[in-house]
């Protein structure tokens, strides 16, 4: 089943021109005085309201990062504090009609942005639906210290006590944290009022934002999503490659009736004309104005505008014109928001690189004040009502300050004497079947020519008179992993697949092949070339709800996406103490044949990586198993796949189950008994190991082999067993011996069993070249000779035996001194 586009070189070849848009610049002029009658005096009061809180809550930062004093309370902060003082209209415009469907993501510099999203929440929520979310939030510890420190029954106030003193906890780094302390600053989040977590890398929400978007379009979900950056952040490739994923012409050509449009975000630039120290327009950046590359994504420009962020109602007015648009289906919407921030970078920035004159210019137009002079010409209020609501606002900051630096109310975690409460959160080792009940998967398998041909083929490598069956008729590796792809969308109505050809092609090694048919287009399909955004977007979409498979084609291309998978992907469990889940399993085929930045071995940097699980498996019925307990697991899997391996049918286990069984992750398996030696392989130097071990043979010794299948986590007692009876271990990988993860365990596996060892563990992995081409393979990547070499000049030596290979410590000093 192919796409119906026809690509038609008449209207390719015509002559022609493109034609754009004008783009508005600060078109809302309206003041207080011109809206009364969409506001209440009410609303007015709470708009400058919040802009207060946030304003007095960053002063305290700084005066805390600064004196270490805020009125008369001492307290150090060594923590960051990346300010936004100047900013609040932008922030508190643009919460002003989010909801807690309404999902929104931050940068670093996002004090304002979480407050005015929570304070918005806070207004819209019955007393009822706060008293039950602060209840049930981190079961009642934040809101229990609130009620026993306030001598107030309005539910309001204490839900905004709450809010205030969770955050500041958050950012001291204390247990009462809404992170337990381990988010802090820049990763608060509070899911309850849709608040998703901020990020500390500029422009990283993006993606995940991007996902959380299409979680939203692929499940009917309500609501939509904000990512929000600064103008520094439009440098970064990772914001341009979420645009493009949010706008892809199948969103609305391709996908059904139902699931089809643009993604439903609004990706909201806080222009403050500085990244960090340098000045984006005039300097760093090339648009003049942000707005102005909407023109460079979609037909339509993004409906890309720039808005007066000095002013919150033109925020407003832009965020309810907007919200009509993508709840058209028009999505997604650029908009630029002008704003300025009065203090530097950081409170230890002092701000060399613009000039007094500049920020006095901006102070002189600073939007609490001229909110509130608005206020007041248009008789809603009077000085003092202004004063009183600061004041007010000053008390409930300065309540929260007091309880957050108390020792006793808000400890930190005691990790020195419970180290177990952190490995407790790394991963959340959790098992569900289908992430959203409410919603039945689907799919269609009616005359599926691909189950059809499964069916018929022999689950073994070997028939029953033990004869080789051909490659063609065997069940093989990606057969495994079809089947427990399939039994994953069978099963869960969240799971969606996409990576590079992973529709039409049925992916670039034919795992997909057959899913096209049984698959609407929301459940599979083609991603751009893009692999930040193919990473970024599965952790939004498994942050927000979801369950994903994503795919890289090549381990290789880990390396334009090693934010999105090592800072994200691997983080957010954590640093959300345990509260978000990100089941993604990210397909990473190792290549061959294709050179060297196509045939690397990159395993070893993700096991680097804490709160990564990885796995590896070479045999269909690993495979298998492993593919169907990633996809009930929570956490984050990087699934490793040789692409030498794929049509391997299975030699070790009688044949593959047809139904549905796990391998548990972290279990080692020992593919061949023997007494005299024990090699353990990572990868298809399984084979090789095997290989080699019949070699051994032939000299009477009986070689041990045991295939990892499975990195992190990893049960050392398998080997450790292996070990204490042959007395001697080599270590086998194709990937390059400098730096491989086989030297970690090679040094846990000395420490282990340093009694049992008759010499040094052995590592024999691939050179520490580029990877030649094909035909030079064997001069690169282990070959069996290589293991029976190294055996005989690092274990014993074989007598009569003569090595083709130096594995001598001479040599090793000798390739270490040049760097190879």
């Amino acid at each position: 089943m192919t796409k119906s586009i026809f690509v038609d070189p008449n209207e390719m070849r015509k002559k022609g021109e493109i034609k754009f848009e004008n783009i508005k610049v600060n078109e809302y002029q309206k003041k207080v005085k011109d809206v009364t009658d969409e506001f209440s005096k009410d609303d007015f009061k709470r708009i400058y309201r919040d802009m207060w809180y946030i304003r007095e809550f960053e002063t305290m930062l700084n005066l805390i990062k600064t004196t270490n004093s805020y009125e008369g309370m001492e307290y150090n902060n060594p923590g960051p504090a990346h300010l936004a003082i100047g900013q609040e209209a932008a922030y508190v415009g643009q919460a002003y009609d989010l909801t807690i469907d309404d999902f929104s993501f931050g940068s670093h510099r996002a004090h304002g942005e979480v407050l005015a999203k929570g304070l918005s929440a806070i207004e819209k929520l019955s007393d009822e639906e706060l008293i039950k979310i602060m209840e049930e939030f981190d079961e009642g510890k934040i809101y229990k210290i609130i009620k026993e420190n306030t001598d107030t029954d309005d539910v309001k106030e204490i839900a905004r006590d709450f809010y205030l003193y969770g955050f500041l906890a958050e950012i001291f780094a204390k247990e009462t944290g809404f992170s337990k302390g381990l988010g802090g600053s820049m990763h608060a989040y509070f899911l309850p009022f849709g608040l998703y977590p901020n990020n500390a890398i500029v422009g990283g929400c993006a993606p995940i934002a991007t996902g959380a978007a299409l979680f939203k379009r692929a499940n009917k979900k309500k609501g939509i999503v904000i990512s929000n950056c600064g103008d520094g952040a439009i440098g970064c490739g990772p914001v341009y490659e979420s645009m493009n994923f949010a706008s892809m012409d199948q969103l609305r050509g391709l996908w059904e009736e139902g699931y089809n449009g643009g993604l439903p975000i609004i990706y909201n630039v806080f222009n403050n004309s500085y990244g960090m120290g340098g000045q984006t327009k005039g300097e760093t950046m090339a648009y003049d104005m942000v707005a102005r590359l909407g023109a460079g994504v979609t037909p339509n420009q993004m409906h890309a505008e720039r808005v007066d962020g000095y002013n919150p109602l033109a925020v407003i007015d832009a965020y309810r014109r907007k919200r009509k648009i993508i709840e058209e289906g028009e999505g997604p919407v650029l908009l630029e928001v002008i704003t300025y921030r009065f203090t530097g970078h950081s409170p230890s920035d002092a701000s060399t690189y613009r000039t007094k004159e500049e920020v006095t210019a901006w102070e002189a137009q600073d939007s609490i004040i001229d909110f509130g002079n608005q206020m007041i010409e248009a008789g809603i209020c009077d000085e003092k009502d202004l004063k009183d609501i600061e004041l007010k606002v000053r008390e409930d900051i300065k309540k929260a300050v007091k309880l957050s630096i108390d020792p006793e109310i808000s400890p930190r975690m005691d990790l020195d004497n419970h180290p177990e409460l952190m490995e407790n959160i790394m991963f959340s080792d959790e098992k569900i079947v289908n992430r959203d009940e409410s919603r039945t998967p689907e799919i269609n398998l009616e005359d599926n020519p691909r189950v059809n041909a499964i069916s018929r083929k022999v689950r073994s490598a070997y028939d029953k008179d033990g004869k080789a069956v051909s490659k063609n008729k065997t069940f093989q590796i990606r057969d495994g992993l079809f089947e427990a792809i399939l039994e994953g969308y069978k099963n869960d109505s969240t799971l969606i697949a996409y990576g590079e050809e992973c529709r039409d092609w049925g992916g670039a090694f034919a795992v997909y092949r057959g899913l096209t048919e049984a698959l609407p287009y929301h459940r599979l399909f083609n991603s751009p070339i893009s692999e930040a955004a193919i990473a970024g977007t599965a952790v939004g979409y498994a942050m927000a709800g979801g369950r994903v498979i994503a795919e890289l084609m090549y381990a290789d291309f880990i390396g334009r996406c090693g934010d999105e998978v090592f800072n994200q992907m691997a983080k957010w469990h954590a640093m959300s103490a345990g509260v978000l889940k990100i089941p993604v399993i990210l397909r990473l085929p190792v290549g061959n044949k294709y050179g060297a930045q196509h045939s690397q071995d990159w395993s070893g940097l993700c096991t680097h990586i804490p709160g990564l699980k990885v796995v590896y498996p070479n045999t269909p019925y690993d495979a298998k198993g492993l593919m169907n307990s990633a996809l009930r697991g929570t956490d984050p899997v990087i699934f490793v796949e040789s692409q030498k391996m794929y049509d391997k049918g299975e030699e070790f286990e009688a044949e593959v189950p047809e139904g549905y069984y796990e391998v548990e992750f972290g279990e080692p398996s020992i593919k061949r008994k023997g007494t005299d030696v024990t090699i353990l392989t990572i990868g298809p130097t399984l084979y090789t190991a095997i290989e080699a071990a019949d070699k051994l043979s032939e000299y009477g010794i009986s070689a041990e082999v045991i295939d990892a299948r499975s990195l992190v986590p990893f049960n050392y007692e398998v080997v450790i067993e292996s070990v204490k009876k042959t007395g001697k271990i080599i270590l086998a990988s194709d990937a390059v011996t400098r730096g491989s993860h086989l030297q970690d365990m090679a040094s846990n596996i000395t420490r282990l069993v340093f009694d049992y060892l008759d010499g040094p563990p052995v590592v024999v992995g691939a050179k520490n070249w580029i990877t030649p081409a094909h035909e030079l393979d064997h001069t690169f990547f282990p070959q069996p000779e290589w293991i029976v070499d190294a055996f005989h000049e690092n274990i014993m030596p074989i007598p009569g035996y003569s090595p083709s290979h130096n594995f001598t410590d001479t040599e090793l000093i000798r390739e270490s001194k040049l760097g190879v």
